[in-house]
Formats: structure tokens, sequence, C-alpha cells
């Protein structure tokens, strides 16, 4: 780990020991945000590098002594306000894993069980707990937008930019949600939709908005940092897409989720969406896969009606996309072979 990701951690740790000792007469309070230590700041910090990215690009440098402070405090902004969607999408999606470890909500109704706490009671008590951590995060995650740097005018641009991406996610989240409903309705989701979908609930605070406020935070023009960032949405739609196909193609000890829950769930993607354009695909999935054999039956035919292969193929676009978005911004040559290596990275992950 570098100095600036420690530097990332740190701050992370700090914004979460901090927010324990508010409410230091409560032992679940602390015993909650010390859990949530071993989730935030424990993946790749994917954002706090490309914040990094941001900046260095919009500088045409490394960063100096004097910012990394700044940059390290916006990077583990997003990072915590990652965690926090985490938290809170792992709850709508019902799922029990992340990261090959229990889920906020999966772990606190284990620990209630085991207590002697009736499962009804522990589930509900693990979805309330999980809601909680989500807010929690998300407002540690403002708080250091706000305060990342001292020139006031910088910080009312990236704190604006961090927030229009916790909003654009909300959103996102919502059109997933009803998006996943539509096997039950009947309506066939355009993958145009499925696409802006996912540039609201991943892409936007995933790739777009990390590397437009790390631009801004480096002073860049605002049309710069904004070229940059959608540059970044494409990139982010893309990895997205990947993600998609992993969660259904993927091996659960190298992704560190479940195969089955996108299947389980119905979740729409553009996976999916191409799929359902054959009838027997159509009408595997809208039976609601739910045992291992029904799942594998779902994957085998939507691997043969060129689902995965398609999706792919909507990812490397986008892709190509965003590297033509970078060659048509004033950046310097370090910054377009570190964007490029990141679209390469984006289509060849396998977690």
């Amino acid at each position: 780990m570098s100095a600036g990701h420690a530097g990332v951690v740190a701050e992370v740790e700090a914004a979460l020991g901090r927010a324990a000792g508010l409410a230091p007469e409560s032992a679940a309070f602390a015993e909650l945000l010390t859990d949530l230590r071993a989730h935030a700041g424990a993946g790749k910090l994917v954002r706090p590098r490309l914040v990094e990215l941001g900046w260095r690009a919009a500088a045409d440098g490394p960063v100096p002594p004097a910012a990394r402070a700044a940059v390290d405090r916006l990077g583990a902004a997003f990072e915590l306000l990652h965690t926090a969607l985490l938290v809170h999408d792992d709850v709508i999606d019902r799922d029990a894993l992340r990261r090959g470890e229990p889920t906020v909500h999966e772990s606190t109704r284990r620990r209630l069980a085991a207590r002697g706490v009736p499962e009804h009671e522990a589930a509900h008590a693990g979805v309330a707990v999980a809601l909680i951590a989500g807010d929690v995060l998300l407002t540690e995650a403002l708080r250091l937008a706000m305060t990342c740097t001292d020139d006031p005018r910088r910080a009312a641009s990236v704190a604006g930019v961090v927030l229009d991406s916790a909003t654009a996610s909300a959103a996102g989240e919502l059109e997933d949600v009803l998006l996943g409903l539509s096997r039950h309705t009947g309506e066939e989701p355009e993958p145009e939709r499925i696409l802006a979908m996912q540039r609201l609930k991943t892409a936007d605070y995933t790739v777009c908005a990390p590397l437009r406020a790390g631009a801004l935070l480096a002073g860049a023009d605002p049309d710069v940092a904004a070229g940059l960032g959608e540059a970044g949405a494409d990139l982010g739609v893309a990895y997205q897409v990947v993600d998609d196909v992993l969660g259904v193609f993927g091996a659960p000890e190298e992704t560190g989720k479940s195969a089955d829950g996108d299947l389980r769930e119905g979740k729409a993607t553009v996976l999916t969406a191409h799929g359902r354009r054959d009838p027997a695909v159509r009408a595997l999935l809208d039976a609601g896969p739910a045992t291992p054999e029904e799942l594998d039956a779902a994957r085998r035919a939507l691997e043969a009606a060129g689902a995965r292969e398609h999706a792919l193929e909507v990812a490397a676009r986008l892709s190509e996309r965003a590297r033509e978005r970078i060659a048509a911004l004033p950046l310097g040559e370090a910054a377009r072979t570190e964007f490029a290596d990141a679209c390469h990275a984006v289509l060849t992950r396998r977690s």
C-alpha cells in the first residue's frame, strides 16, 4: 500500500472513530462502527485512486506533499460513500455475502439469533442496523468532502460533486429496484434505460465524480473537470456491465459475492435484457430460478443466447468512447496512458 492509500485508510478510521465518540454512552454504536471498519477501506480503494488520478490529470504531475492530506480526505469521503451505498444495497438485494464476508444485516442477524432472538425479529433488526450504518457512513462521507480543503471555493465545488453523486445513486437505485420487477409486469426494459440506470446508480459516484472532484480539488477548469467526468461515466458504466457479467458467470471465490443473487432477484441488466429476446430464456428468468439446478440452467441459456458476449461488447464500446473523450481533453500523456490502462483493467477484470 502506498503512503497515499495508507492516508485514505487512516482518514476512514479517524472518521469512524470520531463518529463513535459522539455517543460514548452507546456500546452498541461503538460496536457497530468497529464492525464497519472491516467494510470501509477493505476493498480495492478504486474511488480514492480515481480521485488521485483526477488530481494528477489536472495538475499534470504527482500530488505534492502539501496537498496529500486533502486528496486523502476526499478519497476517504468517496470510500465511505461507497461503503454506505453497499450496506444499503445489500439490504435491497437481500445479499448475505460481501467481499467474502457476511453483510452488515446478515452478521447482525446471526449474532442476535445466536443470543436467542427469534429469527424474524433478528432479521428485522439486521435490516434496521444496516440502514442506520449506511446513514452514518453517508453522513461522515459528506462531512469529509466538505472539509477536505481549507480553500472555501474549492471545498464548495468538490462537496457539490460528492453530494450530487449521492443523490444520483439514489435515483439509480430506485430505477434498479423497479426494473427488477419488470418480469412481473410484462415490461421489457430497453437496454438504454438499463445503461442509464447504471450510470446513475454506480458509474457516477464510482468513476465520474471521483475523477471530476479530484480535478476540481487540483484547481482544474470546470469544463475540463466535467469532460474528465464524462469519460469516467462511460468507463463506470462499462465497469458495471462487466460486473453484471461477473455477477452471473464469475467465481464467488474471486468476486467475493454470490453468483446466484442477480438471477434469483431478477435483476435487470444488459446481460439479461439481451438474453430475454429469446422466449425460452425469458421463460427461465421469469420463473424465478432458485434451486442450483434452475440457476445453472438459466446461466447456460444466457450463454447459449450470446448474452455474455453481447454484454462484453457493450462494455468494450463504452470503454472505447471513454478513451476518445480523454483524447479530446488537454491532458498530459501520463494521464492518457493511465486512463487507457484503467479501461483495459475494466474489460479484463475477474473480481
